[in-house]
């Protein structure tokens, strides 16, 4: 049943109420033992809409604990549901579940609560006010953004944003992996850079570093602070140096990729402080006080003979197979330094203290990992004696193509299309909608003509202009000196009332979209709401009754004209969730 409060009830949360008064009612009457659990109780559009506009399972899941079958049951609750007048209908279908239909009149209050309402309709209060931190991006700082990063940009950046419609707190954070190998790497090639702009002659980039043009700047910048004290010098001297400087290089382009895209985080956690205030340390003590780690020899790897220089070594390995991994984990190598993992369960370990929840988008690459990680959170969880979701959303790689033709990248060679070229070529909206037009474990084509074509099979031309032909309607109205009123709806037919229906389906699909975590599915309700809008709007095309400015109508123009405007914002809505904005003309 819906959590939200009374004062902001829509249409679905208003019936999902009105079956939980009439559950209470039989409660009284002795129907059902007191203090049912009601959790499971579901309202929602039956899968075929000629059974009627909401179904219940009530009866279904309550009657074993009533001892009684589910028709009995459904028969006593459909007797109370048919006394209420915004209710048509209640009929039993099947074994128990309870078919309703509703007065047009239910419907068309629904407009209201959407005019009433205005940019907070759809908001929902089921996230308590709890704080989930989503992790997303955490690409490594040394490169440009490109398009390997960009879905999961956009899913965990719709995805905060959802859940903030919701009713959770949200805390955006990128991870900076700031103390690898990598690194090292971005400070040699940086070096190369900064003797190349103090005049020395570098020729071909050497094999194993970036090549990029996008290190060209952060030489020059540091041949200018630090002068030409440490072209010469020895590795040592300036590798602390370089990494730091070229790090921060990097972290601003990379911002500044993202703001492109209306991303930004509110917390940058770097890996390098991280390891330096002994976080894993502490985590290492943590879970060996809680027999998490010991002492052991990792096994051979599987599949394949070890390698001729492969020798058994004992390490400090995590517990995971405790909590469903086919093998315990290193938290540290053979040298000391902590494995990935390692840090990264000490970084989940940090985020836990402050959060609720916790949400990781990782790249489809990234899968072996899940297991084990979400492992040390449930030993965190356990070990704390609190319960901690944790939920990592894993998002498959983009195809780029052009005219039905692969494009191919490679960020170590440097060839590759940046995010900035990206946006720059087809627009944020356009990135940001397609990339939310399939569920993010599926695999995605992005053509680069195809996002730009002015057709129904693409989903953010369709929305964006089904907003466009909106506003197009209300500025004529407006130059006719007619103005949205909700005095007439009672005119409004059976076509009027289907994108009514459509509409009020967003409260429901927030709600539902915020507990699975995707957003995507707001994505999917818009493009199905445009296609409802245009089908309406192309019946005027053929019959003028069917327009929404109708000359020898004022009052129906008016009505229709409200009705176009609420349309108008589900839409700003929904788009203002995925980052969208909702153009006035196109």
């Amino acid at each position: 049943m819906s959590d939200t409060t009374p004062e902001m009830l829509t249409l679905h949360a208003a019936f999902a109420a009105k079956i939980d008064a009439v559950l209470a009612e039989l409660e009284a009457d002795g129907a059902l033992p007191p203090e049912t659990p009601r959790h499971n109780v579901t309202v929602e559009p039956p899968r075929d809409s000629s059974h009627g506009d909401l179904a219940t399972n009530a009866a279904m899941v309550l009657a074993k604990l009533a001892k009684t079958n589910p028709r009995e049951l459904a028969g006593k609750i459909v007797d109370r549901l048919n006394a209420d007048p915004d209710i048509i209908e209640a009929t039993i279908a099947g074994p128990g579940f309870i078919n309703l239909r509703l007065s047009d009149e239910a419907w068309l209050n629904e407009l209201g609560a959407i005019a009433q309402s205005g940019s907070d309709y759809g908001k929902s209060a089921i996230g308590g006010g709890s704080t989930v931190n989503v992790e997303y991006v955490s690409a490594n700082p040394t490169g440009p953004m490109h398009m390997g990063h960009c879905r999961g940009a956009v899913v965990g950046d719709a995805l905060a944003s959802l859940l903030e419609f919701a009713g959770h707190k949200v805390v955006r954070e990128y991870y900076v992996n700031d103390a690898g190998g990598q690194v090292d790497v971005l400070a040699r090639s940086a070096h190369l850079r900064y003797r190349e702009a103090l005049g020395d002659t570098i020729g071909d980039i050497p094999e194993g570093l970036y090549p990029g043009d996008y290190l060209v700047p952060v030489g020059e910048h540091l041949a200018r602070e630090l002068g030409d004290r440490f072209k010469d010098s020895d590795e040592a001297d300036w590798l602390p140096v370089f990494r730091a400087e070229s790090v921060e290089k990097m972290m601003d382009l990379i911002k500044a990729d993202l703001a492109l895209l209306g991303i930004h985080h509110d917390l940058f956690s770097s890996e390098a402080a991280l390891q330096a205030a002994g976080k894993p340390e502490e985590a290492e003590k943590w879970l060996r006080a809680h027999d998490l780690v010991y002492d052991g020899v990792l096994e051979a790897p599987k599949g394949k003979a070890p390698p001729d220089d492969w020798e058994p070594v004992e390490l400090p390995l995590f517990r995971s197979t405790k909590f469903g991994d086919d093998q315990d984990r290193p938290i540290k190598k053979s040298d000391g330094k902590w494995t990935y993992f390692g840090a990264d369960l000490a970084y989940h370990m940090q985020k836990a203290e402050t959060a609720d929840a916790l949400i990781d988008i990782w790249g489809a690459d990234h899968s072996g990992t899940v297991k084990r990680i979400k492992a040390a959170v449930s030993a965190l969880a356990e070990g704390e004696g609190k319960a901690i979701p944790f939920d990592v959303k894993l998002v498959q790689m983009v195809q780029l193509m052009r005219d039905g033709e692969p494009l191919k990248m490679s960020k170590r060679s440097g060839n590759f299309i940046t995010l900035a070229e990206m946006v720059e070529e087809v627009g944020k909206d356009v990135v940001r909608f397609t990339m939310l037009t399939r569920k993010p474990e599926a695999q995605m084509e992005f053509d680069f003509a195809k996002v730009v074509e002015a057709s129904k099979d693409n989903p953010v031309f369709y929305v964006q202009y089904a907003h466009a032909r909106i506003s197009s309607t209300m500025r004529k109205g407006a130059a006719e000196g007619l103005e949205p009123s909700a005095d007439g709806i009672a005119q409004l037919g059976e076509a009027e009332l289907s994108l009514v229906k459509q509409a009020a389906q967003f409260p429901r699909i927030v709600e539902a979209a915020a507990k699975a975590r995707e957003p995507h599915r707001i994505a999917f309700f818009l493009y199905d709401l445009g296609g409802e809008f245009h089908s309406y709007w192309n019946l005027g095309n053929d019959k003028p009754e069917k327009r929404f400015i109708v000359a020898q109508n004022q009052e129906l123009s008016r009505a229709r004209l409200f009705l176009a405007a609420q349309i108008g914002q589900v839409i700003r809505n929904g788009l203002s969730i995925l980052g969208v904005e909702a153009v006035e003309e196109m």
